[in-house]
């Protein structure tokens, strides 16, 4: 069962991810009920109040692992979509981000007892194939916009995660075995990442149509949230 959401019902606001009104905030809020499932799913809530068991915490490591591998070539297929110069370098310094923070998951990894050649050697679930080749088939088939709106989601969910673990009483404040996971997140400049690519959207769906694709947008946004939530499921049902 969902436990209450410590953000409250109407969380936009105080939410402060994109701008008040701007396409990012309709789209979050029109996904509604699949939004709050994934930013408050049962595996968020384990992190938050420590009680996640660590096999589902390996489990899904490992596959967040091979998620950023093709996060990074969904990335790179941005840098081909790009609707400027400006914006081309920006999505080619976020693939080699990307690039950079596989190496320091990897070592992220090592210290829950999970060495590089066990991550590298375990194959996708079928929960990551679903949401990564999700991800590049919307990005392959529309324009730029289609694609980061496939892939805001995850960029943004991590950052109102963190949020709303910070602000959940039920938190373990001290001791909590995920610590170091939820001060990435929660970390000035994570949350600064997560509300560029908020306002991204705002700008996007400016420029490119937005408000004449907004049902079809919010099919994808909705579609990503949920698969999401499959992610976060699968570490459950590892456990």
């Amino acid at each position: 069962m969902q436990a209450a959401d410590p953000l409250g019902t109407s969380a936009a606001e105080p939410l402060g991810f994109g701008a008040p009104g701007g396409f990012f905030r309709r789209l979050r809020d029109a996904s509604g009920a699949d939004w709050t499932r994934y930013t408050w799913h049962p595996f968020v809530q384990q992190l938050s109040d420590g009680t996640l068991p660590l096999q589902a915490f390996r489990h899904y490591l490992i596959q967040d692992y091979l998620f950023l591998i093709h996060f990074a070539r969904a990335e790179a297929l941005a840098v081909v979509k790009a609707e400027s110069m400006a914006a081309m370098r920006a999505k080619a310094g976020a693939v080699q981000a990307i690039l950079d923070e596989t190496l320091l998951h990897l070592e992220y990894c090592a210290e829950w007892g999970l060495a590089e050649e066990q991550v590298t050697r375990i194959p996708e679930t079928l929960e990551t194939v679903g949401y990564t080749r999700w991800v590049m088939d919307r990005g392959l088939a529309g324009d730029i916009l289609d694609l980061e709106v496939a892939l805001v989601p995850c960029t943004v969910g991590y950052g109102e995660v963190a949020r709303r673990i910070m602000a959940d009483p039920a938190r373990m404040a001290a001791g909590n075995p995920y610590q170091s996971w939820i001060e990435t997140y929660a970390s000035a400049d994570y949350q600064a990442l997560a509300e560029a690519a908020a306002l991204r959207i705002d700008a996007l769906g400016a420029s490119h149509g937005g408000e004449a694709r907004f049902d079809p947008l919010l099919r994808d946004f909705s579609m990503a949230a949920r698969l999401e939530q499959g992610f976060w499921q699968q570490g459950l049902d590892a456990a």
